[in-house]
């Protein structure tokens, strides 16, 4: 029986975001296996914050490429292949024995795994799929999946470290991943390229010579430095503060509950309202809740109330600039324009993390690497102020 194209693009949504939480949710639980696998292996926190940076970097590198292999031969194919690359990174994260081999499973392999089935790749195939009037809130729903991913993979991560050590723990995550290899068949398809002439080439250089699109990149690239440095860091800096693991683990994970609500909504106003104006406030109010986690004495509460107010803020920022590019630049070829805008949050990843793990080893305190996301958000923020959301003219196809 044939499905109709409400039930086919609901099937798409609900699919794209199942995939995004598994994605997401597994790499928000690397924070918890830095303290228990440098005990083990006699590896400092800042051999794992280079790991996280070179996984990063390579993510963002890695979406420019998943972007154009989804654009010109499918979505399904991308998506497999990195749920494939995600697996094996894992497992090979398992066998590491060595320095260089956690950078090259945990880096190298998991960072080009991300790149194919996490936003650049997965949200053109939503918005392709669902009518434009609801695009914003669409995209807001999956990157909500990946926050409801963190909110249940987090702790589930923890109780699977506690049960089975870290060893046996990255055996059921890569297994969690892999999912994603029959899931990808429900998100296949290509943009239509009978509406446009417009080459590759040609959307790449519109786009970089739009100075719009290097406000969007540089902003992204603040998002990075705060969510990669808040996700692998935040539980050893509670931990350093007195709290627990399970206060850490806790933290990251109402992170990504109150998220869920965060992303919706970020969606949904995107429809109504200035997607550039939002984005400005989000970067805004993330420099507000970081002074006051280092302001007040550490506690559970502060932590909690921390991790609830951020995740307000987390990945909101993703359906706005996704939608933005869209919105600006067309469909045609949205998936490599969003890997190279991710690249730019993922360069701010890879500062983020491996500022982290330098600035701790040298001084033992984290205290300049927030006063850093503090001043970035509020350059953030303006850097949104000029951008210009009105639709670039595409060619006609002939």
């Amino acid at each position: 029986m044939t499905s109709t194209p409400a039930v086919s693009s609901m099937r798409t949504l609900y699919v794209g975001a199942f995939i995004v939480l598994l994605a997401l949710g597994v790499r928000a639980t690397f924070g918890l296996f830095m303290p228990i696998m440098g005990v083990d292996l006699g590896w400092g926190r800042d051999v794992f914050s280079l790991a996280f940076a070179i996984q990063n970097l390579v993510w963002g590198a890695g979406t420019i490429f998943m972007g154009m292999l989804a654009d010109r031969h499918g979505s399904g194919r991308t998506i497999a292949l990195g749920a494939l690359l995600y697996a094996l990174g894992m497992l090979g994260m398992r066998y590491s024995t060595d320095v260089f081999s956690l950078y090259m499973t945990a880096g190298v392999l998991v960072g080009l795994g991300q790149a194919g089935i996490t936003f650049p790749v997965i949200l053109p195939v939503v918005a392709r799929a669902v009518p434009p009037a609801y695009r914003s809130t669409a995209m807001g729903i999956v990157a909500a999946g990946g926050s409801l991913g963190q909110f249940v993979v987090v702790p589930g991560g923890q109780l699977l470290i506690s049960g089975l050590d870290w060893t046996g723990a990255l055996w059921v995550l890569s297994m969690l991943v892999a999912l994603g290899i029959p899931l990808a068949t429900f998100l296949r398809g290509k943009p239509d390229a009978s509406r446009s002439s417009q080459s590759l080439s040609h959307a790449i250089r519109q786009a970089l010579a739009h100075k719009s699109f290097h406000f969007l990149f540089w902003s992204y690239a603040v998002c990075g430095f705060h969510t990669a440095f808040i996700t692998l860091h935040l539980p050893a800096f509670l931990m350093d503060g007195g709290l627990s693991a399970t206060h850490g683990a806790t933290a990251i994970a109402l992170i990504g509950l109150f998220n869920v609500a965060g992303c919706y909504y970020a969606g949904k106003l995107g429809e109504r309202l200035s997607k550039k104006l939002l984005l400005a406030w989000i970067y805004f109010l993330r420099a507000f809740d970081i002074i006051l986690l280092i302001a007040l004495p550490p506690s559970p509460m502060v932590a909690y109330v921390f991790a609830a107010w951020m995740g307000l803020f987390w990945l909101g920022t993703v359906p706005l600039t996704q939608g933005l590019i869209g919105q600006i630049y067309g469909l045609r070829y949205a998936a490599t324009l969003s890997g190279i805008a991710f690249l730019g949050h993922q360069i701010g990843s890879f500062i983020g993390v491996t500022m982290g793990g330098y600035v701790y080893q040298s001084t033992g305190s984290y205290t300049l690497v927030w006063w850093a996301g503090i001043v970035l958000a509020v350059v953030a923020a303006v850097l949104c102020l000029p951008i210009k959301e009105e639709t670039l003219a595409q060619p006609a196809a002939a």
